[in-house]
């Protein structure tokens, strides 16, 4: 969830007829999108979804490991959509938050809380069910749920590399 891209902002004035001028600007970095790790958040954001959707379209109260896949899809979900809104509107340059060091612990977690839950998500899925409507969702949100997992990984590489270049520079 790291980029370095090229940081632009956009002020915004507003009069009134006494003649105060209020100025606020927003940064935001509109090339994250376009780095490696922006595209893998994206791809997160929108498989993450898939994934639990396809899981929460089902009875997947009947079989209690899948209350885990949910929990792990959706609440990676929430939070890379906040980590996404913090790095696209730039809100990461609070100078008291090693994001660097943030970014790589949510993504290293979030790939090892993935790998565990898709490993949970294939193992439960019953061959009583086959050609069956929850057959076919959850062998579709398994194979999302790897997709997410090897997304957090490049993730979790991007955020490696970022953090060693920051130590080696101190």
């Amino acid at each position: 969830m790291e980029g370095a891209a090229t940081q632009t902002g956009t002020a915004s004035t507003s009069s009134s007829c006494s003649e105060n001028f209020s100025t606020s600007t927003l940064a935001y970095d509109r090339e994250f999108i376009r780095t490696a790790p922006g595209i893998l958040v994206v791809a997160e954001i929108v498989f993450g979804l898939i994934v639990w959707t396809l899981i929460a379209g089902t009875e997947y109260f009947r079989v209690p490991a899948f209350g885990w896949v949910i929990f792990v899809a959706i609440l990676y979900w929430v939070l890379t959509v906040i980590f996404f809104i913090i790095y696209l509107t730039m809100v990461k340059r609070i100078p008291q938050v090693s994001w660097k060091t943030v970014g790589l612990c949510f993504n290293g977690s979030a790939a090892v809380m993935y790998a565990v839950a898709t490993g949970v998500d294939a193992a439960s899925i019953s061959k009583d069910a086959r050609g069956r409507y929850n057959y076919n969702c959850w062998t579709a949100s398994t194979c999302f749920a790897l997709l997410v997992t090897l997304c957090y990984a490049g993730s979790t590489y991007f955020s490696f590399k970022s953090w060693r270049l920051r130590e080696e520079e101190q």
